[in-house]
């Protein structure tokens, strides 16, 4: 009797590049996602069985080393913050979110925002998570035959490319207007626009 088990397929996974998909917020999208019912339709409909997502937080001096090799403790990171006279509630808005992110499914893929003074005076904030992404799906590649990307930054289209060729199937589900040509070219008929999910995972209160 032949073992099935041994041509059992491996799962799908996504990745989620926060930054490209959600820059400029609610602002930016001109509606409110409900990342709960999010999760749950791409886990039903790609049969996903892990969901990264890749972000940012604001440390404003909370000690912690990307070389330590540990992720960011949100709740002593809360902590931290609380303790700091004025407290900034934004930061500390985003990290409860961050952790409702967590009770919901997705894994957390976080770096530290660092903080640039221009010359004209203006302060700008950046977690470029390109290359954590990029890493991760090199990383995880053994584990996955697909891959759901929402993103639609055209950096990853060489590492897009390369799973392709050797067999992984790509699906990309990322704002039309956000979305480099070459990714729209790679992607073909599995491009998926982000906008259309409006009335399947918009939040209402």
């Amino acid at each position: 009797m032949v073992n099935n088990c041994l041509h059992m397929k491996k799962p799908a996974y996504a990745f989620i590049d926060a930054s490209n998909l959600f820059y400029g917020g609610e602002k930016s999208l001109g509606w409110k996602i409900d990342y709960k019912k999010l999760i749950k339709y791409i886990k039903r409909k790609y049969l996903l069985k892990k969901v990264f997502y890749y972000g940012g937080v604001e440390l404003n001096g909370f000690p912690y080393s990307i070389l330590d090799k540990q992720l960011i403790n949100l709740n002593k990171l809360i902590s931290y913050l609380n303790g700091k006279k004025p407290i900034d509630k934004k930061p500390i808005q985003r990290i409860k979110f961050y952790l409702k992110l967590a009770e919901f499914g997705y894994l957390l893929k976080l770096k530290p925002v660092k903080i640039f003074h221009e010359p004209d005076g203006r302060i700008s904030k950046k977690a470029n998570c390109d290359v954590d992404m990029t890493f991760d799906l090199m990383r995880y590649i053994n584990e996955y035959s697909e891959v759901l990307i929402l993103s639609g930054d055209g950096d990853f289209a060489i590492v897009l490319k390369y799973l392709m060729n050797i067999g992984k199937k790509v699906t990309i589900l990322a704002r039309g207007e956000r979305t480099a040509r070459d990714i729209r070219q790679l992607a073909g008929k599995n491009f998926r626009d982000f906008n259309y999910l409006r009335e399947l995972i918009k939040f209402k209160p």
